[in-house]
C-alpha cells in the first residue's frame, strides 16, 4: 500500500483499492485529494482490470472542504464576484469525468456518510455496496449552492425526478436501506463484511472480459442520452469490436465445451 496522500492506493492482484484518507474530515474532499484521486484512478486505468473505491473510518465521502473556500470567501474584495464553479471546472469535473469513462469496472464501497461530491463519487460505481449504517445526503441547499458532480444529471436518472427533487431540495438523508430500495444502490451490507464483499466483486469483474465489460460500461452510460436508433448503432459498432478480442474467441470455445472461461483480459 502507497501513501503520503489523502488517497491510499493498493493493489490485490488484478484489483486496485483506492482508500479515501482523511478521516478527521470524514474524508472531505478539498482540491488536493480531488487531485490524488485523478491521479489514482489514472494508474488503475493502466495497471488493473477492476477498482474498488471506499474510505477510511466513518465517512465515505462528506462532501468538498469547504475550509479552503471560506479562505477564499473571506479574503475576497467583493464576495459577490467570487466564482463557486471554478474549481469544478478544473479540478471536480474532470476528475467524475475520468471515473465515469474508466476502462475498467468500478465498485463503491460506501463505508459511512456519503454527501455532497461524496454522494456523486457513490453513484458513479458500476456496482454500489453501502453498509448498513451508510447513507447519501444531497447537503448543498443547507450552505446555499446547487448539487455538482454530476449528482443532478445521475440522480435523476437513478431513482426518476421525484425523488431527486426531494433529496436535493429537501437536503434529508437517505439511508442506505431507504436507497436500496428506491433502487439508487445495488447491496446493503454489515460494516464488517464490507470491503471483503467489494473486494470479492471486484475480483469476479476483473476475471471477466476486461475490454468487453469496458464496453458494456459505455453502453449503459450512453444509454442515458442516446435516442433509440442511436443506441442500437452504438450496440452494432461495440459488438463488432467485442467480437475481435481474444476472450470472445475463449469464452465461444469455453462455452461449446461446456467449461468456465478463463479470460485473458485481451
Amino acid at each position: 500500500m502507497s501513501d503520503g496522500t489523502k488517497v491510499l492506493y493498493e493493489r490485490d492482484g488484478d484489483v486496485a483499492i483506492l482508500t479515501l484518507n482523511d478521516p478527521a474530515t470524514m474524508n472531505a474532499c478539498g482540491l488536493d485529494m480531488a487531485q490524488d484521486m485523478t491521479r489514482a484512478f489514472e494508474r488503475a486505468a493502466g495497471e488493473a482490470r477492476a477498482v474498488v473505491l471506499t474510505g477510511t473510518g466513518r465517512g465515505f465521502c462528506s462532501g468538498a472542504n469547504l475550509g479552503s473556500t471560506a479562505s477564499n470567501m473571506n479574503g475576497a474584495q467583493d464576495p459577490e464576484q467570487m466564482d463557486a464553479g471554478a474549481a469544478l471546472e478544473s479540478i471536480y469535473n474532470p476528475l467524475v469525468t475520468t471515473i465515469r469513462d474508466l476502462p475498467v469496472p468500478v465498485v463503491t464501497a460506501v463505508n459511512g456518510a456519503a454527501a455532497g461530491i461524496g454522494c456523486s463519487f457513490a453513484l458513479l460505481g458500476d456496482i454500489i455496496l453501502a453498509s448498513e449504517n451508510a447513507y447519501f445526503l444531497q447537503a448543498f441547499r443547507r450552505i446555499g449552492l446547487v448539487p455538482d458532480g454530476g449528482s443532478t444529471y445521475m440522480l435523476a436518472r437513478a431513482v426518476g425526478r421525484a425523488r431527486a427533487m426531494e433529496m436535493m431540495l429537501l437536503g434529508e438523508k437517505i439511508h442506505a436501506p431507504q436507497a436500496l430500495e428506491w433502487g439508487l444502490i445495488n447491496r446493503v451490507t454489515s460494516q464488517d463484511t464490507l470491503l471483503d464483499e467489494a473486494k470479492a466483486l471486484a475480483h469476479s469483474l476483473a476475471s471477466g472480459p476486461t475490454k468487453t465489460l469496458s464496453m458494456i460500461r459505455k453502453a449503459a452510460w450512453a444509454s442515458l442520452d442516446n435516442d433509440w436508433n442511436s443506441q442500437l448503432a452504438l450496440e452494432r459498432d461495440l459488438q463488432r469490436d467485442a467480437g475481435r478480442t481474444k476472450d470472445f474467441r475463449i469464452g465461444v470455445m469455453a462455452f461449446l465445451s461446456k467449461q468456465v472461461a478463463q479470460f485473458t483480459g485481451r
